[in-house]
């Protein structure tokens, strides 16, 4: 079996490739204010949220200081309290139930 040009990638020419990936899912996510948090979640289990703060998780794990609302102002391209208040609606009653449906929500 040869090796696909893939498999010879450079860790350095991976990193590019995913930085760049990741650079086009914030970009595409940014163009697709309506599509809901609450909707990503529901069909993909991750939101922008989640992209946020495994940013940051990833910082903090390599002794970087990217605090919780740095990571969300760089995936959803504005302050979070700007973009809830522009894009963010109320969840309906069947995107509730989807939610409950397909995650374990906390009590606590």
């Amino acid at each position: 079996m040869s090796l696909g040009t893939i498999d010879r990638l450079t860790d350095a020419q991976r990193t590019e490739l995913e930085a760049a990936a990741f650079r086009r899912l914030v970009a595409h996510l940014g163009e697709r204010t309506d599509v809901q948090n609450i909707d990503l979640m529901n069909l993909a289990g991750f939101c922008r949220n989640c992209l946020s703060r495994w940013y940051a998780e990833e910082a903090d794990a390599r002794g970087l200081a990217v605090d919780k609302e740095e990571a969300r102002e760089r995936v959803y391209g504005m302050p979070y309290e700007t973009w809830k208040a522009q894009h963010q609606a109320e969840a309906s009653e069947g995107q509730q139930r989807g939610f409950a449906d397909t995650h374990v929500v906390s009590k606590a």
